[in-house]
Protein backbone atom coordinates (compact mmCIF):
# COMPACT_ATOMS: atom_id res chain seq x y z
CA UNK A 1 0.00 0.00 0.00
CA UNK A 2 1.41 3.24 -1.32
CA UNK A 3 0.44 6.23 0.11
CA UNK A 4 -1.21 7.07 -3.40
CA UNK A 5 -3.04 4.13 -2.85
CA UNK A 6 -3.43 4.74 0.90
CA UNK A 7 -4.83 8.50 0.07
CA UNK A 8 -7.67 7.68 -2.93
CA UNK A 9 -8.66 4.37 -0.98
CA UNK A 10 -7.31 2.71 -4.33
CA UNK A 11 -6.07 -1.11 -4.65
CA UNK A 12 -3.66 -0.51 -6.80
CA UNK A 13 -1.15 2.78 -7.08
CA UNK A 14 -2.14 3.67 -10.83
CA UNK A 15 -4.59 6.39 -12.33
CA UNK A 16 -5.88 6.57 -15.35
CA UNK A 17 -5.79 9.70 -17.23
CA UNK A 18 -8.73 11.86 -18.11
CA UNK A 19 -7.99 11.86 -21.42
CA UNK A 20 -10.98 14.10 -23.72
CA UNK A 21 -12.81 11.18 -26.59
CA UNK A 22 -11.60 8.45 -24.82
CA UNK A 23 -11.93 8.66 -20.68
CA UNK A 24 -15.46 8.34 -21.07
CA UNK A 25 -17.93 6.99 -18.47
CA UNK A 26 -17.39 3.14 -19.61
CA UNK A 27 -13.89 3.50 -19.02
CA UNK A 28 -13.89 5.11 -15.95
CA UNK A 29 -16.07 3.16 -14.51
CA UNK A 30 -14.41 -0.11 -15.78
CA UNK A 31 -10.75 1.11 -13.72
CA UNK A 32 -12.76 2.09 -10.53
CA UNK A 33 -14.37 -1.53 -10.46
CA UNK A 34 -10.77 -3.24 -10.85
CA UNK A 35 -9.14 -1.54 -8.33
CA UNK A 36 -7.37 1.40 -10.21
CA UNK A 37 -7.98 5.06 -10.02
CA UNK A 38 -10.27 5.96 -13.04
CA UNK A 39 -11.00 9.15 -14.41
CA UNK A 40 -13.59 10.60 -16.00
CA UNK A 41 -12.34 13.59 -18.62
CA UNK A 42 -14.72 16.59 -18.26
CA UNK A 43 -12.52 18.28 -21.07
CA UNK A 44 -15.16 21.01 -22.66
CA UNK A 45 -17.92 19.46 -21.36
CA UNK A 46 -20.67 21.95 -20.86
CA UNK A 47 -21.78 21.82 -16.83
CA UNK A 48 -25.40 19.78 -17.30
CA UNK A 49 -23.48 17.11 -19.62
CA UNK A 50 -20.71 16.58 -16.90
CA UNK A 51 -22.90 16.29 -13.96
CA UNK A 52 -25.35 13.77 -16.09
CA UNK A 53 -22.04 11.84 -16.85
CA UNK A 54 -20.73 11.78 -13.24
CA UNK A 55 -24.15 9.89 -12.74
CA UNK A 56 -23.42 7.31 -14.51
CA UNK A 57 -19.95 6.42 -13.11
CA UNK A 58 -21.60 6.63 -9.52
CA UNK A 59 -24.43 4.82 -11.20
CA UNK A 60 -21.90 1.66 -12.23
CA UNK A 61 -19.03 1.74 -9.63
CA UNK A 62 -18.91 1.85 -5.58
CA UNK A 63 -14.99 2.35 -5.74
CA UNK A 64 -12.79 5.44 -6.02
CA UNK A 65 -13.13 7.38 -9.10
CA UNK A 66 -12.01 11.51 -10.21
CA UNK A 67 -12.96 13.41 -12.37
CA UNK A 68 -10.75 15.70 -14.64
CA UNK A 69 -10.78 19.14 -15.83
CA UNK A 70 -8.34 21.24 -17.77
CA UNK A 71 -8.56 24.96 -16.63
CA UNK A 72 -6.17 26.16 -19.30
CA UNK A 73 -8.68 24.74 -22.15
CA UNK A 74 -11.76 25.76 -20.48
CA UNK A 75 -10.86 29.10 -18.81
CA UNK A 76 -11.28 29.32 -15.25
CA UNK A 77 -14.41 30.51 -14.90
CA UNK A 78 -15.43 27.32 -17.06
CA UNK A 79 -13.81 25.40 -15.04
CA UNK A 80 -15.29 26.63 -12.21
CA UNK A 81 -19.07 25.99 -13.06
CA UNK A 82 -17.64 22.65 -14.39
CA UNK A 83 -16.88 22.08 -10.49
CA UNK A 84 -19.75 23.52 -9.29
CA UNK A 85 -21.91 21.41 -11.50
CA UNK A 86 -20.18 18.03 -10.16
CA UNK A 87 -18.86 18.40 -7.21
CA UNK A 88 -22.73 17.80 -5.62
CA UNK A 89 -22.81 14.40 -7.27
CA UNK A 90 -19.59 12.99 -6.47
CA UNK A 91 -19.98 10.31 -3.99
CA UNK A 92 -17.34 11.08 -0.79
CA UNK A 93 -14.36 8.96 -1.49
CA UNK A 94 -14.25 10.59 -5.43
CA UNK A 95 -11.26 12.62 -6.51
CA UNK A 96 -10.27 15.63 -8.39
CA UNK A 97 -7.35 15.73 -11.28
CA UNK A 98 -6.35 19.28 -12.65
CA UNK A 99 -4.41 18.80 -16.08
CA UNK A 100 -2.21 22.12 -15.05
CA UNK A 101 -3.09 24.02 -12.46
CA UNK A 102 -6.18 25.18 -11.63
CA UNK A 103 -6.38 28.83 -9.97
CA UNK A 104 -6.86 29.42 -6.26
CA UNK A 105 -10.92 29.51 -6.13
CA UNK A 106 -11.23 26.36 -7.95
CA UNK A 107 -8.68 24.17 -5.76
CA UNK A 108 -10.80 25.75 -2.68
CA UNK A 109 -14.16 24.31 -4.36
CA UNK A 110 -12.43 21.00 -4.14
CA UNK A 111 -11.12 21.21 -0.40
CA UNK A 112 -14.23 22.77 0.52
CA UNK A 113 -16.29 19.92 -1.18
CA UNK A 114 -13.83 17.48 0.98
CA UNK A 115 -12.37 15.60 -2.00
CA UNK A 116 -8.78 15.08 -2.37
CA UNK A 117 -7.06 17.32 -5.24
CA UNK A 118 -4.71 15.85 -7.77
CA UNK A 119 -3.34 18.38 -9.97
CA UNK A 120 -1.10 17.16 -12.77
CA UNK A 121 2.48 19.68 -13.72
CA UNK A 122 5.55 19.09 -15.65
CA UNK A 123 8.14 21.44 -13.36
CA UNK A 124 9.22 21.71 -10.10
CA UNK A 125 8.19 25.07 -10.00
CA UNK A 126 4.56 24.28 -10.77
CA UNK A 127 4.58 21.46 -7.91
CA UNK A 128 5.45 24.13 -5.37
CA UNK A 129 2.50 26.05 -6.23
CA UNK A 130 0.19 23.10 -6.91
CA UNK A 131 1.29 22.07 -3.09
CA UNK A 132 0.57 26.00 -1.71
CA UNK A 133 -2.89 25.47 -3.54
CA UNK A 134 -3.76 22.60 -1.47
CA UNK A 135 -2.82 19.36 -3.77
CA UNK A 136 -3.10 16.20 -2.21
CA UNK A 137 -1.20 14.60 -4.58
CA UNK A 138 1.03 15.67 -7.59
CA UNK A 139 1.20 13.99 -10.45
CA UNK A 140 4.53 14.80 -12.00
CA UNK A 141 4.22 14.58 -15.97
CA UNK A 142 7.48 13.72 -18.21
CA UNK A 143 8.13 14.15 -21.86
CA UNK A 144 7.33 10.32 -22.66
CA UNK A 145 3.93 11.15 -21.85
CA UNK A 146 1.39 11.00 -25.20
CA UNK A 147 -0.85 14.39 -25.29
CA UNK A 148 -0.05 17.64 -24.74
CA UNK A 149 2.97 18.35 -22.20
CA UNK A 150 3.48 20.64 -19.13
CA UNK A 151 7.35 20.61 -19.15
CA UNK A 152 10.27 19.96 -20.99
CA UNK A 153 12.13 17.19 -18.64
CA UNK A 154 11.65 13.28 -18.87
CA UNK A 155 10.07 12.13 -16.03
CA UNK A 156 12.58 10.44 -14.30
CA UNK A 157 14.84 13.71 -13.99
CA UNK A 158 11.50 15.57 -12.80
CA UNK A 159 10.53 13.18 -10.26
CA UNK A 160 14.60 13.45 -8.96
CA UNK A 161 14.14 17.34 -8.45
CA UNK A 162 10.40 17.44 -7.19
CA UNK A 163 10.98 14.23 -4.53
CA UNK A 164 14.64 16.16 -3.64
CA UNK A 165 12.38 19.37 -2.53
CA UNK A 166 9.43 18.61 -1.79
CA UNK A 167 10.22 14.76 0.31
CA UNK A 168 6.80 14.73 1.95
CA UNK A 169 4.60 14.99 -0.74
CA UNK A 170 2.88 12.06 -2.55
CA UNK A 171 3.98 11.65 -6.04
CA UNK A 172 2.78 10.08 -8.83
CA UNK A 173 4.42 9.52 -12.42
CA UNK A 174 3.19 10.09 -16.08
CA UNK A 175 4.96 9.00 -18.70
CA UNK A 176 6.54 5.35 -19.87
CA UNK A 177 3.72 3.23 -17.83
CA UNK A 178 2.54 0.60 -19.55
CA UNK A 179 3.43 -2.65 -17.25
CA UNK A 180 3.61 -3.62 -13.56
CA UNK A 181 7.34 -3.61 -13.63
CA UNK A 182 6.86 -0.01 -15.01
CA UNK A 183 5.02 0.92 -12.11
CA UNK A 184 7.29 -1.37 -9.85
CA UNK A 185 10.36 0.86 -10.97
CA UNK A 186 8.39 4.41 -10.39
CA UNK A 187 7.92 3.72 -7.03
CA UNK A 188 11.18 2.72 -6.36
CA UNK A 189 12.87 5.40 -7.78
CA UNK A 190 10.72 7.41 -5.23
CA UNK A 191 7.27 7.98 -6.36
CA UNK A 192 3.95 6.47 -4.69
CA UNK A 193 2.05 5.37 -8.05
CA UNK A 194 1.59 6.38 -11.42
CA UNK A 195 -0.44 7.78 -13.87
CA UNK A 196 -1.66 5.83 -17.20
CA UNK A 197 -3.56 7.72 -20.72
CA UNK A 198 -1.88 5.48 -23.58
CA UNK A 199 -2.29 2.42 -21.89
CA UNK A 200 -6.04 2.66 -21.81
CA UNK A 201 -6.68 4.23 -24.76
CA UNK A 202 -7.41 0.89 -26.93
CA UNK A 203 -9.20 -0.82 -23.59
CA UNK A 204 -12.90 -1.58 -24.58
CA UNK A 205 -14.63 0.41 -22.70
CA UNK A 206 -12.44 3.35 -24.19
CA UNK A 207 -14.23 5.81 -26.24
CA UNK A 208 -11.62 6.65 -28.47
CA UNK A 209 -11.90 6.17 -32.19
CA UNK A 210 -11.38 2.15 -33.74
CA UNK A 211 -8.74 3.67 -36.17
CA UNK A 212 -7.13 5.24 -32.58
CA UNK A 213 -7.15 2.54 -30.70
CA UNK A 214 -5.51 0.10 -33.72
CA UNK A 215 -2.77 2.46 -34.35
CA UNK A 216 -1.70 2.58 -30.47
CA UNK A 217 -1.39 -1.06 -30.08
CA UNK A 218 0.33 -1.17 -33.70
CA UNK A 219 2.56 1.39 -33.03
CA UNK A 220 6.38 1.63 -30.75
CA UNK A 221 7.95 4.20 -29.43
CA UNK A 222 9.50 5.82 -32.51
CA UNK A 223 6.24 6.80 -34.50
CA UNK A 224 5.36 9.41 -32.20
CA UNK A 225 6.70 12.79 -31.98
CA UNK A 226 6.79 16.01 -30.16
CA UNK A 227 4.96 18.81 -32.37
CA UNK A 228 3.06 21.97 -32.30
CA UNK A 229 1.06 21.35 -35.09
CA UNK A 230 -2.72 20.61 -33.51
CA UNK A 231 -3.31 23.84 -31.84
CA UNK A 232 -6.87 24.82 -32.93
CA UNK A 233 -8.52 24.87 -29.48
CA UNK A 234 -5.81 23.94 -27.64
CA UNK A 235 -2.51 26.48 -28.32
CA UNK A 236 0.82 27.44 -27.06
CA UNK A 237 1.25 23.83 -26.00
CA UNK A 238 3.65 21.10 -27.32
CA UNK A 239 2.23 17.62 -27.10
CA UNK A 240 3.12 14.08 -28.09
CA UNK A 241 1.31 12.32 -30.67
CA UNK A 242 1.40 9.69 -33.61
CA UNK A 243 3.10 10.24 -36.99
CA UNK A 244 0.27 10.95 -39.38
CA UNK A 245 -0.34 12.92 -43.00
CA UNK A 246 0.21 16.22 -41.29
CA UNK A 247 3.23 15.79 -39.52
CA UNK A 248 4.83 14.38 -42.57
CA UNK A 249 3.30 17.38 -44.30
CA UNK A 250 6.56 19.97 -45.49
CA UNK A 251 4.17 22.94 -45.14
CA UNK A 252 1.14 23.56 -43.21
CA UNK A 253 -1.87 23.29 -44.82
CA UNK A 254 -5.13 25.39 -44.97
CA UNK A 255 -7.61 24.61 -41.47
CA UNK A 256 -10.58 23.21 -43.19
CA UNK A 257 -13.25 20.86 -41.96
CA UNK A 258 -11.96 17.42 -42.18
CA UNK A 259 -14.34 15.43 -40.19
CA UNK A 260 -17.47 16.02 -37.03
CA UNK A 261 -17.89 14.47 -34.09
CA UNK A 262 -21.90 13.42 -32.70
CA UNK A 263 -22.27 14.34 -29.06
CA UNK A 264 -25.82 13.70 -28.09
CA UNK A 265 -27.23 13.81 -31.49
CA UNK A 266 -25.64 17.07 -32.25
CA UNK A 267 -23.00 17.16 -35.14
CA UNK A 268 -19.56 19.34 -34.34
CA UNK A 269 -17.41 19.92 -36.79
CA UNK A 270 -13.67 19.53 -36.60
CA UNK A 271 -10.94 21.55 -38.17
CA UNK A 272 -7.80 20.26 -39.55
CA UNK A 273 -4.87 20.86 -37.14
CA UNK A 274 -7.35 20.49 -34.09
CA UNK A 275 -6.86 19.65 -30.65
CA UNK A 276 -9.64 16.95 -31.02
CA UNK A 277 -8.75 13.70 -30.46
CA UNK A 278 -11.58 10.88 -32.54
CA UNK A 279 -13.91 9.39 -30.75
CA UNK A 280 -16.03 6.60 -31.42
CA UNK A 281 -19.23 9.38 -32.55
CA UNK A 282 -16.04 10.97 -35.14
CA UNK A 283 -16.02 10.52 -39.00
CA UNK A 284 -14.17 11.98 -41.81
CA UNK A 285 -10.37 12.04 -42.10
CA UNK A 286 -9.60 10.08 -39.06
CA UNK A 287 -6.07 9.31 -40.41
CA UNK A 288 -5.45 13.38 -40.30
CA UNK A 289 -6.64 13.91 -36.75
CA UNK A 290 -4.77 14.17 -33.25
CA UNK A 291 -3.68 10.79 -32.03
CA UNK A 292 -1.77 11.49 -28.71
CA UNK A 293 0.42 8.39 -27.80
CA UNK A 294 2.83 8.05 -25.43
CA UNK A 295 6.49 5.97 -26.14
CA UNK A 296 5.09 3.15 -23.35
CA UNK A 297 3.06 2.11 -26.60
CA UNK A 298 5.81 0.23 -27.47
CA UNK A 299 4.49 -2.35 -24.65
CA UNK A 300 1.15 -1.77 -25.21
CA UNK A 301 0.07 -4.56 -27.54
CA UNK A 302 -3.62 -5.66 -27.01
CA UNK A 303 -6.89 -4.51 -27.43
CA UNK A 304 -8.83 -5.93 -24.15
CA UNK A 305 -10.96 -5.06 -21.39
CA UNK A 306 -9.55 -2.82 -18.75
CA UNK A 307 -10.21 -4.70 -15.96
CA UNK A 308 -7.88 -7.39 -17.61
CA UNK A 309 -5.49 -4.62 -18.34
CA UNK A 310 -5.62 -3.79 -14.56
CA UNK A 311 -5.45 -7.60 -13.14
CA UNK A 312 -2.34 -7.97 -15.23
CA UNK A 313 -0.51 -4.52 -14.14
CA UNK A 314 -1.19 -5.80 -10.80
CA UNK A 315 0.28 -9.18 -10.88
CA UNK A 316 3.28 -7.81 -12.83
CA UNK A 317 3.45 -5.27 -9.74
CA UNK A 318 3.35 -7.43 -7.59
CA UNK A 319 5.85 -9.63 -8.95
CA UNK A 320 8.07 -6.91 -9.48
CA UNK A 321 8.20 -5.62 -6.16
CA UNK A 322 8.91 -9.42 -4.57
CA UNK A 323 11.89 -9.87 -6.79
CA UNK A 324 13.49 -6.69 -5.37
Amino acid sequence: MTRLAARLGLALPLLQSGMGAVAGPGLCAAVSRAGAGGTLALYKEPPARAARLVREVVAATSRPFGVNVVPEVTGPAACLYQLRAVLPELPRGAFVTSFGLPDADAAQSVRAAGHPLVIQVGTLADAGTALERGADVLVLQGTEAGGHLLGRLPVGLLLADVRARYTHAVLAVAGGIATGGDLADAVARGADGAMAGTLFVPAEESTAHPEFKRRVVEAVADDTLVTSLFDIGWPHRPHRVLHNPLTAAGQRAPALFIATTRVDGLEHPVPRYSAAAPGNGTTGRIEEMAMYCGRSCTRVTAQEPAAVTVARISQEYDKAREER
